[in-house]
This record gives C-alpha cells, structure tokens and sequence, in this order.
C-alpha cells in the first residue's frame, strides 16, 4: 500500500521560510517523477514544482526564484524548500507522483503565511 505522508508546515510572517518534506513508502521510491501540489482555499489543486527520477526540476512561474525541490531516493523523500513567502502562498501542500496518481494523495501539510 503506497503512502506519502507531508510534513513541515505552519504558520510563517512574510518574507520567511519553510521547507516541507514527503516520505513515499510502499513501492520504489526512484521509479516515479514526484511534484509538490498545492490547494489554497476556495481554489483548485495546482502544480508548484516538480522533479524528475533523474533530479532535473521545474517550478511554476508564481514560486520561481523562490521554491526549490529536491530529493533524496535513498530517504524516499521529496523536499520543498520554500523562501521568501508571500500571504499568496497559503495553502494546503500535498506531494504526489508527477502526473499524480488519485489515489496517492496523503493529508497534506499546511502552510499559512501572515504578519
């Protein structure tokens, strides 16, 4: 059974920093793409960065210069390094595979950013 499970969120001021993490355990980590999704309230889930098995990345425009993605196959985890938050950036932030996988999505980890 495949299970991600996030974790790092919270509540951040303006101008900080985060970085959030995904362990992926139930099958082989290094065969899969993986992203970073997230679903602010009211709107629909999108794609915030994602990273290929080989470690080539690609972030979407809104976070570019300001997120980083990465990972470590020998953890099965995949980071999101996240700089320079904005109150735009609040959202729920849940990893999958890239595309993702319905019925991989895990709880999601929380990220609130206010002064």
């Amino acid at each position: 059974q495949v299970q991600l499970v996030e974790s790092g969120g919270g509540l951040v001021q303006p101008g900080g920093s985060l970085r959030l993490s995904c362990t992926f355990s139930g099958t082989i980590f290094g065969a899969y793409a993986m992203a970073w999704y997230r679903q602010a309230p009211g709107k629909e889930r999108e794609l915030v960065a994602s990273i290929l098995r080989a470690g080539g990345t690609n972030v979407a425009n809104s976070v570019k210069g300001r997120f980083t993605i990465s990972r470590d196959n020998a953890k099965n985890t995949v980071y999101l390094q996240l700089n320079s938050l904005k109150p735009e950036d609040t959202a729920a932030y849940y990893c999958n595979t890239y595309p993702y996988i319905s019925t991989y999505w895990g709880q999601g980890t929380q990220v609130t950013v206010s002064s």
